[in-house]
């Protein structure tokens, strides 16, 4: 199994090109289903993730051809896909597939839309927090299917196909919301979704849909209106910028002190933690490559802060934020509203020295000067990348375990580290 190895105290400095958004490629490949015509995306992010929903959706008969340069050759760009759900064969998707992956769940939606039945396993993913299925169901259930578990799957029928309807999210979902703006496309009548989740990544979800011959208006706020149609047609599109990726590596500067120019960035894609980051010191400024990022000599100061739905501080930044608030001079507050469950990372934060309490929902650090370095084991995607951060700043070795985690969602992470003068490699055994 790969390991990382890093060596600490370097600060980072030249340009990391931002990868295509695995939050977004992911609905967006699942839309595919949708039609039997083909979906061109580009910029897709050469990842696990994206490479076991591939699999996922050829076991419906989906055909995904994947063009574009390698890694490696010249200048970044991302994959591109060539999807045709010209013939769906088989509207199951089994246990040893989707037990893999949460997000693979949602096929369940374009395959209710356009086949009127689908039969999905219960999902699986990272182990951080119930993230249950109900919100999906309910969804689907307004719009007129019939579901049932039987056997550890979500079985669902719509006789005569979904039709419109209003949803009402109790709380923000952004799983939820993928799969309400996907089965709506193709009810009949007109879906009103309400409390809709706003992240940027149902946005391009929508346009990508709307290039498909959706209407859909309000995308981007909590109130979407969706007016069926029979039919999608092929369409192109190119996934939006990784905000998380984006704000994982102005994160890793801020840590390691230099100066990282963030290529393809999008600022207003995660405004709230470019703030927090300058409340903590360090210098931001954006320009027509994307986000420079900066941080003299001068110390992180600590902050106080909650995770939330978009605008909000992202969730998928908080494991990040916290390893920076380590080496924060005074004491730092982070609570997670999001998901549960979601502080496995401090104990092995801990084997760096850090000091953090936990009371509830909320996380206490007690900033220290000095990190050493350490093993330490991966428990989450988003968790493996914050003991990145910490053994980059970290006096000594570190080796990081279970690094597949990593590979669901930074792709290259070793090689744009270290073309910004990072010393890390990857070790396979």
């Amino acid at each position: 199994m790969d390991r990382i190895r890093i060596i600490g105290g370097n600060p980072l400095n030249g340009t990391i090109p931002i990868s295509g958004a695995k939050n977004a490629a992911l609905p967006l490949m699942i839309a595919g289903l949708l039609t039997p015509e083909t979906l061109i995306l580009d910029n897709v992010p050469r990842l696990a993730d994206v490479a076991q929903l591939q699999r996922i959706l050829g076991n419906h008969g989906v055909d995904i051809t994947a063009v574009g340069k390698r890694v490696g050759d010249g200048k970044y760009q991302g994959q591109t896909l060539q999807i045709s759900a010209a013939d769906i064969i088989d509207t199951t998707a089994p246990y040893e597939l989707v037990s893999r992956m949460r997000a693979s769940f949602w096929v369940i939606a374009p395959l209710l839309a356009r086949m009127h039945a689908a039969k999905v396993s219960l999902p699986g993913g990272c182990a951080i927090g119930t993230r249950p299925v109900d919100l999906l169901i309910m969804a689907l259930e307004k719009l007129g299917a019939e579901i049932a578990i039987d056997g550890g799957y979500v079985v669902a029928k719509a006789h005569g196909g979904l039709r419109g309807g209003h949803i009402d999210f109790p709380k923000v979902t952004v799983g939820g919301t993928h799969v309400a703006l996907m089965a709506a496309t193709l009810a009949k009548g007109t879906t009103l979704i309400t409390n809709a989740a706003c992240e940027p990544e149902v946005s391009d979800l929508a346009e990508c849909l709307i290039k498909m011959g959706a209407r859909i208006t309000g995308a981007g706020t909590a109130r979407i209106e969706v007016e069926g149609i029979d039919r999608l047609h092929g369409a192109r599109h190119t996934v939006l910028p990784d905000r998380i990726e984006a704000g994982t590596y102005a994160i890793a500067t801020a840590m390691t002190g230099g100066d990282v120019q963030l290529e393809g960035a999008r600022a207003e894609l995660l405004q709230s933690a470019l703030d927090v980051l300058k409340e903590a010191g360090a210098e931001i400024s954006v320009n027509a490559d994307g986000i420079r990022v900066r941080r003299n000599g001068n110390g992180i100061r600590p902050v106080q802060v909650a995770t939330a739905p978009f605008p909000g501080f992202p969730t998928d930044l908080q494991a990040q934020l916290m390893a920076l608030m380590v080496r924060a001079q005074g004491s730092s507050a982070i609570t997670e509203t999001i998901f549960e469950n979601r502080f496995m990372h401090v104990q092995e934060l801990a084997r760096f020295g850090a000091r953090i309490s936990l009371d509830g929902e909320t996380a206490r650090i007690e900033g220290i000067s000095t990190l050493r370095g350490a093993p330490v084991m991966a428990t989450d995607l988003r968790a493996s990348v914050s003991l990145v951060i910490a053994g980059l700043a970290a006096e000594g070795e570190t080796m990081v375990n279970r690094v597949y985690h990593l590979d669901r969602g930074f792709e290259r992470l070793e090689e744009k580290l270290k073309a910004c003068g990072a010393a890390i490699e990857r070790i396979s055994d």
